[in-house]
């Protein structure tokens, strides 16, 4: 395929049906979303995500990642579609340069498909609006090592390619699911998972909280907090000290600092140092 002329109509089938992929009601219908740029392209397909269509500038895909990904597809060259820069620019939703827009399947997210590592340490996340808060909450569990991310009640789905390149692609390779509260809750006490959940008036400040084994870190809203679900008696809070005039910090940016909290906790209590990698 990469032998044929390059595309240059952007009314190609191929290319609106690619673009019409922006929108969350064509990728729930198709089960198919889009990935632009070779990095995240990269990460997809060494989680053996199924790759559905790469369209290729070859004048711009000259990096590392995206010679490696145009490799990896030499053996099913029909993936790979040639086409023009015009094109590739409008198939492409940001500013980066880097030549390659890919078709993928979206992975399952059904619950009951993740497996527990001991002493897991899993972010949840509920009805965080905003593709590029929940790209960088997933960017942030990778960097920490947590087991898996949980959506609960999304208000963007978790494949919008916004959220995948907010990630930098890390989403294909971090475990994921999505949930409504009482399935994930009922799911979290059959594995015995304790629940801590990230409040501004929290019972301790979450340095003083033991982050340590099977546990989970419930993150809300900004502009609503965390839901009714999460008050059980059995789920701790905690809270970030906040010393100047805002009350919270963003989500993603409240995610990382406790992630890393419980990193620092379990490398401590671990003797393994500041180094940490999920396997």
């Amino acid at each position: 395929m990469m032998d044929s002329p390059p595309i240059t109509s952007l009314t190609n089938a191929r290319v609106q049906a690619a673009v019409r992929l922006r929108e969350r009601r064509e990728r729930d219908r198709t089960g198919l979303t889009l990935v632009d740029g070779s990095r995240e392209l990269r990460r997809a397909v060494e989680a053996s995500v199924e790759i559905e269509t790469v369209f290729v500038d070859s004048d711009r895909a000259t990096g590392d990642d995206a010679r490696w990904v145009l490799e990896r597809l030499a053996a099913n060259p029909a993936v790979a579609v040639p086409v023009s820069g015009m094109v590739l620019t409008k198939l492409a939703f940001g500013d980066r340069d880097d030549g390659l827009v890919g078709v993928v399947r979206t992975p399952s997210v059904a619950l009951a498909n993740l497996t527990l590592e001991p002493a897991a340490l899993i972010v949840i996340v509920e009805t965080v609006e905003k593709p590029g808060n929940l790209g960088a909450i997933l960017r942030s569990a990778d960097g920490a090592g947590a087991s898996a991310v949980i959506v609960v009640d999304p208000r963007t789905d978790p494949f919008n390619p916004n959220v995948i390149r907010a990630s930098i692609g890390t989403i294909f390779g971090m475990p994921l699911a999505v949930a409504t509260p009482p399935v994930v809750l009922a799911w979290l006490r059959d594995h015995a998972v304790r629940v801590i959940t990230a409040r501004i008036d929290g019972a301790c400040v979450h340095t003083q909280a033991d982050l340590t084994g099977s546990l989970a870190i419930v993150v809300g809203s900004e502009a609503n907090g965390l839901s009714p679900a999460w008050d059980g008696a059995d789920v701790e809070s905690v809270r970030l000290p906040m010393l100047g005039r805002a009350d919270s910090l963003n989500v993603a940016a409240a995610t990382a600092v406790l992630l890393y909290e419980a990193r620092r906790q379990r490398d401590a209590g671990s003797g393994t140092g500041n180094e940490h990698h999920r396997t």
